[in-house]
């Protein structure tokens, strides 16, 4: 053994395999140097406008104007986020916006669940015909419907019964029912993409659990909320996470279906002149409001509508890339 031992000191290692180990070295760490590179930039691209932004929300307005001023600024001051409180009037526009998001997300989470499981798991005539039409709900554009199903709902009547005992039709715009009843009808915003996701993560299920439970006894319902949806909770909370977040930063659907309802969208967009009237240097309400004043109370709205969806996710964030990574829609 002892022999074996020096013998193996004194082999000399070849001069070629000497530079096939160094050159893996260096490869291995450029990769690493390319790697973090692309990562740094990318959060770079993703997180600088929300710098950006941050930094405008606490200036003044004078140091907009201030070409020597970049990102820090020299008058620091919290009373735009005050105005901007204030002005979207934000407890009760947050809590309103948090239950439509809510209600919206849950109901597209649950008739999703059902659609996306038949398409999964079962066999019909006509199978591939409707999940075509599903994934062509994602190319047509929302500007397409938007007249007919504003008249939808602005007229909204069932088979004609509301018209046939009241002599009228049903006026649904502002309220949260266009949004409940396209949620849980599967017609809702990027429905078809919660299908596809949760389809293709219950094809990806084995079958032996269904069968198992079949031979068990379990009924189809038994199977799937006992089975199927506890094995799917990291990707149900992903599709309620974009349901929740697309609904709290809609302006197209809450424009058009909420005209005098406040939610974060509309608060935001009518932030200015909101607080630009109620507010100025002189205590009265401002005969023009500048584009300095503009950006701040912007950038310092933006903030606080995303602020509430950073928490969000940064509590989710576990279930959100697991079911990223096992829904094989990656790549």
């Amino acid at each position: 053994m002892k022999t074996t031992a020096k013998t193996i000191k004194k082999t000399k290692v070849p001069k070629a395999l000497k530079q096939q180990i160094l050159l893996a070295k260096i490869s291995s760490i450029l990769w690493k140097i390319v790697r973090g590179t692309i990562v740094i930039g990318i959060c770079f691209v993703i997180l600088y406008p929300l710098f950006v932004k941050f930094s405008v929300s606490i200036m003044e307005e004078n140091d907009l104007y201030d070409s020597t001023i970049k990102y820090i600024p020299k008058h620091f001051t919290l009373n735009n986020y005050k105005l901007a409180l204030e002005g979207m009037k934000y407890t009760k526009t947050f809590f309103n916006t948090f239950a439509l998001s809510f209600l919206t997300a849950f109901l597209q989470l649950a008739a999703c669940l059902f659609t996306a499981y038949g398409f999964a798991r079962f066999q019909f005539p006509g199978k591939k015909i409707l999940f075509a039409c599903v994934l062509l709900t994602l190319i047509v554009p929302p500007q397409v419907l938007m007249l007919p199903m504003f008249m939808k709902f602005r007229f909204f009547d069932f088979f004609g019964i509301a018209e046939a005992v009241t002599g009228n039709s049903i006026n649904l715009i502002d309220s949260f029912w266009p949004f409940l009843i396209s949620a849980i009808t599967t017609m809702g915003f990027k429905n078809g993409l919660y299908i596809y996701m949760l389809r293709q993560f219950f094809k990806g299920m084995p079958k032996e659990l269904e069968e198992a439970a079949y031979v068990d006894g379990s009924g189809r319902f038994r199977t799937f909320f006992q089975i199927m949806l506890p094995s799917a909770k990291s990707m149900m909370v992903t599709v309620f996470l974009f349901g929740f977040v697309w609904q709290w930063t809609d302006s197209f659907f809450s424009g058009m279906y909420l005209p005098t309802f406040k939610v974060m969208a509309s608060a935001l967009s009518s932030l200015a002149a909101e607080v630009g009237s109620r507010y100025s240097d002189f205590g009265g309400a401002m005969n023009f409001v500048s584009k300095g004043f503009t950006s701040m109370m912007n950038n310092t709205g933006v903030i606080l509508v995303i602020l509430p969806l950073v928490v969000l996710y940064l509590v989710c964030q576990k279930y959100f890339v697991e079911s990223i990574e096992r829904s094989g829609i990656v790549g």
